[in-house]
C-alpha cells in the first residue's frame, strides 16, 4: 500500500503512520502543525515523507492524493477547547477539508477512510450505539454542537459520493480513543488528568462528573483502520470502533490519583465555568461494536487501567527529559 495519512502529525495520525511502516508500507504524511508536532513522526525515508500543509489546500491535497492508492483522512480541527475558541475556522477546516480529500480521491480513483466521530451521535445516551442510532443534537448556534455537525456532513458527503460516483470510501467513528501522545491542553481528559496528578495538582473534573465514557486505546484503534481500509466490501458504510468498558469521569479520576500515588484531590468544575455559557454535555456514551466484530474481529485488548498506565509513563518520560 502507498497511503497518504492526512493529519499525520497528530495523536492517531502519527500511530497510524507507525503502524503503516512498521507493516512494509510507504506512507505520505500531510499536516498544517496547527495541533499535531512533528517529533510525532520519523525522519524522512525512501517510505515515509512529511509534507507540512493544509487540507484547506486543494490543489496540495490533489497533487499527493495522485501519488498514492488509500488515503486515511484523519486531519480535522479537534478538542473541546480548540472547537469553542475557532469555531468557525473548525467548521472550515471539517467540511472544506474532507471535501477537497473526497474530491481528489474521486478524481484519482484513490481509496479513502475518514475518520469520524461518537460525537454524531449527541446526547442519544442510550447503551450501546449502533452505527444505525438516531442523532439527538442542540442548537446549531450552540457552538458545543459544531463539530457533530461538521462530522455529520463529512459522512454524508462521503456516503454520496460513495453512491453517486463510486467512491471506494469507509467510515470509522471513533469513540475516546486516548494514549501516548494525546495532549490534555485541547480538553481530552485522560491526559489532563495524569498531567494534573503527576504535578500534585487537583484533577479538575468538569461538570458532576457522573457522565459515563469508553476509552479505547489507540494502540487496538489503529490496526483496525488499517484493516477496515483494505476491505473490498465495506463502500459507504460507517463503522463503529471504540471499548465498551464504561468508567464515570469521578472514577476515572480516583483511578488516575491512584495510579500515580497522588493525594491531590478532585476539584469540580462548572461547565459554564470550563467552557462558558451554553455547553451541554450527555450523561453516557457507549458504543456497540457488533458490525466491527464481524467485519475485522475487532476486539480491543487493553484495559482503562493500561491507557492510564500508558499516559503516566509517556507524561514522566517527558517530564525527566525536559529537566535533565
Amino acid at each position: 500500500m502507498k497511503a497518504l495519512v492526512t493529519g499525520a502529525a497528530g495523536f492517531i495520525g502519527s500511530h497510524l503512520v507507525e503502524h503503516l511502516l512498521a507493516t512494509g508500507h510507504t506512507v505520505l504524511g500531510l499536516d498544517d502543525l496547527s495541533t499535531g508536532q512533528r517529533g510525532n513522526l520519523p525522519a524522512e525515508s525512501p517510505r515515509f515523507r512529511f509534507v507540512p500543509g493544509t487540507i484547506l489546500d486543494g490543489s496540495l491535497v490533489d497533487d499527493l492524493v495522485s501519488e498514492v492508492d488509500t488515503a486515511f483522512h484523519m486531519a480535522a480541527a479537534v478538542g473541546a477547547f480548540v472547537i469553542q475558541e475557532r469555531t468557525l475556522r473548525s467548521l472550515l477546516t471539517n467540511v472544506h477539508g474532507t471535501e477537497n480529500v473526497l474530491d481528489s480521491a474521486h478524481r484519482h480513483g484513490v481509496r479513502v477512510l475518514v475518520a469520524s466521530t461518537s460525537e454524531i451521535y449527541g446526547k442519544n445516551a442510550a447503551e450501546g450505539l449502533g452505527e444505525d442510532a438516531d442523532r439527538l443534537i442542540g442548537s446549531p448556534l450552540l457552538n458545543r454542537w459544531t463539530y457533530s455537525e461538521a462530522k455529520a456532513v463529512d459522512e454524508s458527503l462521503t456516503a454520496a459520493y460513495v453512491r453517486e460516483l463510486g467512491l471506494s470510501a469507509v467510515i470509522a467513528r471513533l469513540f475516546n480513543t486516548v494514549g501516548p501522545r494525546q495532549s490534555g491542553r485541547y480538553g481530552m481528559v485522560i491526559p489532563r488528568l495524569v498531567q494534573q496528578a503527576l504535578e500534585g495538582r487537583p484533577l479538575t473534573v468538569f461538570g458532576t462528573g457522573a457522565q459515563v465514557r469508553c476509552f479505547c486505546h489507540v494502540a487496538d484503534v489503529v490496526p483496525a483502520l488499517v484493516r477496515l481500509a483494505e476491505l473490498s466490501d465495506v463502500d459507504g458504510m460507517a463503522v463503529n470502533l471504540g471499548s465498551t468498558e464504561q468508567v464515570s469521569i469521578n472514577e476515572l479520576a480516583a483511578r488516575v490519583l491512584a495510579l500515580t500515588g497522588s493525594t491531590a484531590g478532585v476539584e469540580h468544575v462548572p461547565y459554564a465555568v470550563a467552557y462558558g455559557p451554553g455547553y451541554e454535555d450527555l450523561p453516557r456514551r457507549v458504543p456497540d461494536c457488533a458490525r466491527a466484530r464481524e467485519l475485522i474481529d475487532f476486539r480491543p485488548a487493553r484495559t482503562l487501567d493500561d491507557i492510564v498506565r500508558a499516559v503516566i509513563e509517556e507524561q514522566t518520560r517527558a517530564a525527566a527529559a525536559v529537566s535533565a
